[in-house]
């Protein structure tokens, strides 16, 4: 671990100069602030510097993006992923003289996620990589704020379990997650079975190829593939929402986050990504929360909850939007969605199994090593392939993920030769 610090003053998080009350002020640790979720929730909390203090922020290796978001905020803790990276980051804030503690690698960014004056904890690392210290700020009892499907997807029977016994409050930061946490009632805690629901519908894009003749799918680029129609986001996850395994992995995620069985669990296609989800309660009441397509919309929400602040997000306007329509989603050309409710309704190993093999099927993808069509044959295959006895704990957990992705890599070795 690197530590940093100098004569400088220490900002308070939000703007730097900024003195709010200590009283009135939350600390917020940013797990995963250069990227598209970490950006948008420094937007939000810039904007209410006086509610909001930066505690930590961490990154991957990009030095020179936490290096100037560093400077703005000035928080006490900066972790990189990286240790090389974090070196380079540690001596440029040791030049600039700021009172700041860098350090580097999975038990640092454990440690700020669980850090004992933490109030809030953003977790947006992206990937596998984000459920140690998810899991870290789960067992320290903090609020949660999930923006990274995958902890969830691969242990949320154990998440879940963790966030009841030390209790952490946790809410979902997906557009469509988050949409039906505001559409249940006030009282509603993730965790539990919400009491008169018929069913969840989740809406979809359908991304950017929702009306591509299936012909020409095995010849998508990735430059195309990242190009949403609606948001913008990371190429993984643009990716994900491409093939539509970002909705499959929502459909897990949901499973665990409400308690409800697959059968109470929908997706539609809905172009206009207005309507961000629904809840249809027994009664035939049907309740959806609609928005710009904005991750700060949702961002803010879970920031402020149960308050709310202004997100820096216009409202929606109805008659310049004009129509709204849905659709039934195709699983022939979105295979993935397929996969992903088959390793729902198998429970076990099976969503671990799957994220791990979606997360090296898209790597590879993006490098020019697997046709865009390849990407759920490399997931179902690896699905077929496992022999593995369930996992209940961390290490099994983990030894699992791992399976997953060397069985991928091996799998794709020839793919790669013969293309």
């Amino acid at each position: 671990m690197n530590k940093v610090s100098s004569t400088a003053g220490r900002g308070t998080g939000g703007q730097a100069g900024a003195t709010p009350s200590p009283r009135s002020v939350q600390n917020l640790v940013v797990l995963g602030a250069t990227g598209t979720i970490g950006r948008n929730t420094l937007d939000v909390a810039r904007r209410h510097a006086d509610r909001l203090q930066v505690l930590a922020l961490t990154a991957h290796r990009d030095v020179d993006a936490l290096y100037d978001l560093c400077r703005e905020f000035r928080p006490r803790h900066a972790v990189m992923a990286d240790a090389a990276a974090a070196q380079r980051l540690a001596a440029r804030v040791r030049e600039a003289g700021w009172e700041i503690e860098v350090a580097a690698g999975a038990e640092a960014l454990a440690a700020v996620a669980a850090h004992a004056e933490a109030d809030q904890v953003m977790s947006a690392i992206v990937g596998a990589a984000g459920l140690l210290p998810t899991l870290a700020a789960v067992r320290a009892g903090k609020r949660v704020l999930i923006a990274n499907k995958e902890p969830l997807v691969m242990a949320g029977a154990l998440l879940m379990s963790e966030a009841a016994q030390h209790g952490a409050t946790l809410i979902p930061i997906d557009s469509e997650h988050n949409a039906i946490f505001q559409c249940l009632p006030a009282a509603y805690r993730c965790g539990e079975a919400p009491k008169g629901v018929r069913r969840l519908v989740l809406t979809a894009s359908g991304g950017p190829f929702r009306e591509t003749p299936l012909e020409d799918l095995p010849g998508v680029t990735p430059q195309q593939a990242v190009r949403h129609p609606n948001w913008v986001m990371g190429r993984k996850i643009s990716v994900d929402s491409a093939t539509m395994m970002n909705k499959g992995l929502e459909l897990i995620e949901a499973a665990t986050l409400y308690r409800l069985p697959p059968a109470q669990l929908d997706v539609v296609i809905h172009p206009e990504s207005a309507i961000h989800s629904l809840v249809e309660y027994v009664d035939g009441s049907m309740l959806a929360q609609l928005g710009q397509p904005d991750m700060r919309v949702p961002i803010a929400h879970a920031l402020a909850w149960p308050e709310r602040w202004e997100s820096g997000v216009d409202g929606l306007d109805l008659a310049a939007l004009g129509r709204m329509r849905f659709e039934p989603a195709d699983t022939r050309r979105f295979p993935c969605l397929r996969l992903a409710r088959e390793a729902l309704l198998a429970g076990g190993n099976a969503p671990n199994i799957l994220n791990a093999a979606n997360e090296i099927a898209v790597e590879a993808f993006l490098q020019g090593q697997l046709a865009f069509t390849g990407i759920a044959a490399m997931i179902e295959n690896c699905l077929s392939a496992a022999q593995l006895p369930d996992a209940h704990d961390l290490d099994g957990i983990l030894a699992v993920d791992t399976w997953a992705r060397q069985w991928s890599r091996r799998w794709l070795k020839p793919q790669v030769m013969h293309a």
